[in-house]
């Protein structure tokens, strides 16, 4: 695999939240924990999720850190997210309903 297809596999490679919080962990991975433990939220819900486990940094650098991640993940199509009004809702959801379509064998 060349340098090229390394870099992009790294930078949209699927994310998962951290087990726990961990205070030296990078910020995508507590913002991603924060937003699993609310299941779903605009980036100051996020902001405000991590203020309960980071209570040395300013609550507005926290709202910065997670509107920068968020954004960027919801951009690159790795975590889902729904408009309402002017900001977007995140959520790490799954496809939850099973498709309705068939597969005809004999096409296979």
């Amino acid at each position: 695999m060349n340098r090229a297809d390394q870099d992009f596999n790294e930078q949209f490679k699927p994310v998962a939240p951290p087990e726990s919080y961990q205070p030296d962990a990078s910020e995508q991975d507590k913002v991603l924990y924060a937003l699993s433990q609310i299941g779903e939220g605009n980036a100051a819900d996020v902001a405000a999720k991590l203020t309960e486990y980071d209570t040395e940094t300013p609550p507005q650098e926290l709202h910065r850190q997670a509107e920068q991640v968020l954004t960027g993940l919801y951009e690159k199509g790795l975590i889902k997210g729904n408009q309402q009004d002017s900001e977007i809702s995140f959520n790490l959801s799954k496809i939850t309903a099973p498709n309705t379509g068939g597969t005809d064998p004999d096409l296979l």
